[in-house]
């Protein structure tokens, strides 16, 4: 993505959304389009400035997880980035699920987040990788990774090579564009992949595939 990227923010602590305003107008290629404190300001921001990325917290009024089912309900293009303090595997989770196309921790810089902003405002997924490496492990305890190639194996050849692709952080549409298919034949395809393999998202169905990808790759 060319030109300057349209950046909303929601957070109830307004010392917090000043310093990432001031951050990323400092760092330049950023226009702060909106601010607000609760799901009802993410929500009318969403529907009335139309940033390129809505940038919300967990935590705040109404709940920043319930926003984001709201938003893309009402705006499924919309791309939104939750910039949180939290962890926990069961929040990272739905968010992920819910469809959010970056999960990033309130401890990153500024340059960072300004990479990362650039990242998917191109296309692209994020998250963090302290977590990525969490979900991971997480998903080896419930699947031992000495099944991980069978269960791969149950893939079509069509399946396998959409989930590289997702594996290397593409979108769908990104997917659909580079094999010459529809959007929605990919969102079949990865609907097959999330069943075959027994995971709850693309996410973790990427990981698998980078983790595969690791293991096989010669040292």
């Amino acid at each position: 993505m060319t030109g300057t990227i349209r950046i909303a923010i929601v957070d109830d602590h307004p010392l917090f959304r000043e310093g990432v305003t001031r951050s990323l107008s400092e760092i330049g290629g950023f226009e702060m389009v909106g601010e607000g404190a609760t799901a009802q300001d993410a929500e009318r921001l969403a529907a009335t400035m139309r940033p390129d990325i809505l940038l919300l917290d967990i935590s705040m009024p109404g709940g920043g997880l319930s926003a984001v089912a709201s938003i893309l309900a009402n705006h499924p293009a919309q791309k939104i980035v939750m910039l949180t303090v939290s962890e926990a595997n069961a929040d990272v989770t739905k968010a992920l699920n819910a469809g959010v196309n970056g999960y990033v921790l309130k401890g990153v810089g500024s340059r960072g987040l300004a990479d990362i902003l650039r990242n998917v405002a191109a296309g692209e997924s994020y998250l963090s990788p302290t977590l990525s490496a969490r979900l991971l492990s997480d998903l080896q305890s419930q699947q031992p990774t000495d099944g991980l190639a069978e269960r791969l194996r149950q893939l079509t050849d069509r399946q396998t090579e959409i989930l590289r692709l997702v594996a290397e952080g593409l979108s769908n549409k990104e997917v659909a564009l580079r094999l010459e298919l529809q959007e929605k034949t990919v969102k079949h395809h990865m609907t097959g992949v999330l069943s075959k393999l027994n995971v709850r998202n693309r996410t973790e169905a990427a990981l698998m595939m980078r983790e595969w990808r690791d293991r096989d790759r010669p040292s």
